[in-house]
This record gives C-alpha cells, sequence and structure tokens, in this order.
C-alpha cells in the first residue's frame, strides 16, 4: 500500500474519532492547524502506534497540514532516523505548543541526536524551537549539567525580547522549569547547580515564574 493510501486509512480512523468539543476547547501558542478533528492525544496516539514506526511513512504524515497526522507522525517515526540532516524538517512542522511538546514526548526526547539538537534548537530565534528541545531534554534519559546554563540564558533572553510575541517568554520558561527540575532531581550537585543558576534570573514575569515553580520542585 502506497503512503497516499495508507494515510487515508489512517485518517478514516482519526475521523470516527472526532470530537468537536476538543477542538473547541484547544489552546495552543503559535499558529493553528489548516484542519482539526479534535481527536483526543490518548485515542490519537493509540492509532498511531498501532501503524508501528516506518520513518518514511512519518515523513509523509508529518508534511500534512492536519493536526492528527502531523501528531501522529512523531509516534511512527524512528527516533533513531532523527539525525542532524533531518533537524530542519522536523524544525519546519513545529508551528504552536502542542506539536512541540509531542514532538519532545514521542520523538525527540528518544532520540540519540539529542545532545546536538538540544544546543542548536536553544540557541535558535524560533521560541518553540527552544520549548521543543527544553521539553525534550527534560524527558531525556539523562539530563547533562551542561544543559543548565544555556536553559537559563534562554529565559532571560526571552523575557527582555520585545520582538517576541507576549506567549513566548512564558513558553520558554515552562520548558525551562520542567528541564532544570529534571536535571537537579538527578542529584545533590545538580539541584545545587540549578538552584544558583536560576538565583541569576532577575523579577520579570517569566523570571519569576521560574523562581517560583523551582522553589517547590527542587525542595531538599
Amino acid at each position: 500500500m502506497d503512503h497516499t493510501s495508507r494515510m487515508v486509512e489512517l485518517l478514516g480512523r482519526m475521523r470516527r474519532e472526532r470530537n468537536g468539543a476538543v477542538a473547541d476547547a484547544m489552546r495552543v501558542c503559535g499558529k493553528p492547524y489548516g484542519l482539526n478533528y479534535g481527536v483526543s492525544l490518548p485515542t490519537l496516539r493509540r492509532l498511531a502506534r498501532a501503524e508501528g514506526e516506518d520513518h518514511a511513512f512519518a515523513r509523509f504524515l508529518y508534511e500534512q497540514d492536519v493536526r492528527e497526522l502531523r501528531l501522529a507522525a512523531l509516534h511512527v517515526a524512528e527516533p533513531a532516523c532523527v539525525e542532524a540532516a533531518e533537524f530542519d524538517f522536523w524544525a519546519a512542522g513545529i508551528v504552536n505548543s502542542e506539536v512541540a511538546e509531542e514532538a519532545a514526548f514521542a520523538l525527540l526526547g528518544r532520540s540519540e541526536s539529542l545532545a546536538e539538537l538540544f544546543p542548536r534548537w536553544l540557541a535558535h530565534p524560533a521560541p518553540l524551537l527552544q520549548y521543543a528541545a527544553l521539553m525534550a531534554g527534560a524527558r531525556a534519559a539523562r539530563c547533562p549539567a551542561a544543559w543548565i546554563a544555556p536553559t537559563v540564558e534562554a529565559v532571560r533572553r526571552n523575557a527582555v525580547d520585545p520582538s517576541l510575541p507576549a506567549w513566548a517568554a512564558r513558553l520558554t520558561a515552562q520548558g525551562a522549569v520542567a528541564l532544570l527540575a529534571a536535571c537537579g532531581a538527578q542529584n545533590e550537585e545538580n539541584r545545587q547547580a540549578v538552584i544558583r543558576a536560576a538565583g541569576s534570573l532577575g523579577k520579570l514575569p517569566a523570571e519569576d515564574y521560574v523562581h517560583e515553580e523551582l522553589a517547590w520542585r527542587l525542595e531538599a
């Protein structure tokens, strides 16, 4: 079966699970999807995983401007195939916070290339790519202490950048908290490093958010 026929079959199964209430209640930062059936994430993940891993098919699905197909692609893709040559391809599809989160959860956090992707995307001017990198780092099996300082710097940088959309600084802060909490939970040395680095942040709203969240997440 070719990719188009297989996609049509998958989309048919997705459409039978459509839920207008989910679509209406959805709130994402960034661009809306071209088409959105409102399938719940647990259902979408179940249907996608039933397809098994097929990286070429995943790339085909990811290029469709349909919420369910793009998110399904992240579960069909093979983490081992996500290499540096593919970073730009996956970056192009991260149009909003939901895709960023699902990419981190299903694919990027499981990729052996995360160590190379993380600094590249964290330094990228697009806040959604920064967010995806931070969330992927938080979900990785190991969060290197070397990621702590650039994470805090990303929060500081976005907190004062007037050219960014209103949601960007808060989204970066949320991703930073997830990553810093994961790093700090690994051992006492990391916990103290996170506390010191976060302590260098100022009092802008996004920076305050990081202070407040880490205060209880990293309690001794």
